[in-house]
């Protein structure tokens, strides 16, 4: 495998590095942020472990308005921000840079509304797939993508990679399930794309966000589908002679309308 080539972090910014912290912790609350050496090594990486580097700083807003001034902040002084949820991507797309300052969204965490009728939840978007789940499990419902890492992944990293998972052939992955989202530009403002509904009028801006990797902002909220829940479910374990004649039975199934 061919070494990946970082780019060459900006000395002058590293130098400023505890101005930088001092100017972050007027801005957020306490122990929103971290810079200690101690503190920093737990987000050098994400679940690629390969790659490790110690971000400047690190960030852990409990609000939009936190975020908003975070980036606002970053964008004025010229400093690079990583945006992070769990760090349970395998793709190293949360890896920090050594003059970059990590926002971590996995404090905006709260279920803020569920409209069953409609069958939309409103949540912040450091939530975790199988939280949103059990929010509405009482009454029902659940929320589709089930990605492996379901158990400690964000909804915001699901929606900067387009997550998936195992159900995906019968609900779609992310883009699927996502009717709006509230986010803030690198440069600090707060914009709202989507809606409560599927196929909002104008352009499918939010089609440009799922899957962009954070590059254009850090989604603080999210409209999510919930589902309902099967009324019941039968486990069945079938044998086959070899791999193609388990596929041929899979496209039987699916050709009958019945999608797995």
């Amino acid at each position: 495998m061919s070494e990946i080539v970082l780019p060459q972090p900006d000395q002058a910014v590293i130098g400023r590095r505890e101005a930088i912290g001092g100017d972050l912790r007027r801005l957020m609350s306490e122990g929103e942020v971290i810079t200690d050496d101690d503190g920093r090594r737990a987000f050098e990486t994400d679940a690629l472990t390969a790659y490790r580097r110690m971000p400047l700083a690190v960030v852990l807003p409990r609000s939009t308005e936190e975020v908003s001034r975070v980036l606002a902040y970053c964008h004025k002084e010229g400093i690079k921000v990583v945006a992070r949820g769990a760090g349970t991507s395998l793709s190293g797309g949360a890896l920090p840079a050594e003059d970059a300052i990590v926002v971590a969204v996995t404090k905006l965490n709260k279920v803020l509304e569920v409209d069953y009728e409609n069958r939309v939840a409103r949540v912040e978007a450091g939530i975790t797939n199988l939280a949103i789940s059990a929010a509405v499990a009482e009454r029902g419902f659940f929320y589709a993508p089930d990605p492996s890492s379901q158990l400690a992944c964000t909804l915001a990293g699901n929606i900067g990679m387009n997550s998936g998972g195992a159900h995906c052939l019968k609900y779609g992955v992310t883009t699927n399930n996502i009717l709006g989202v509230k986010m803030v530009l690198m440069s600090g403002e707060v914009v709202e794309i989507g809606g409560a509904h599927l196929d909002a009028s104008g352009y499918d801006l939010l089609g440009l966000i799922v899957g962009s990797e954070g590059q254009l902002g850090i989604v603080t909220e999210a409209t999510v589908r919930i589902l309902r829940a099967a009324e019941g479910a039968r486990p069945m374990l079938l044998g086959f002679e070899s791999s193609e004649a388990a596929g041929q039975c899979v496209s039987a199934i699916i050709a009958q309308g019945i999608i797995p």
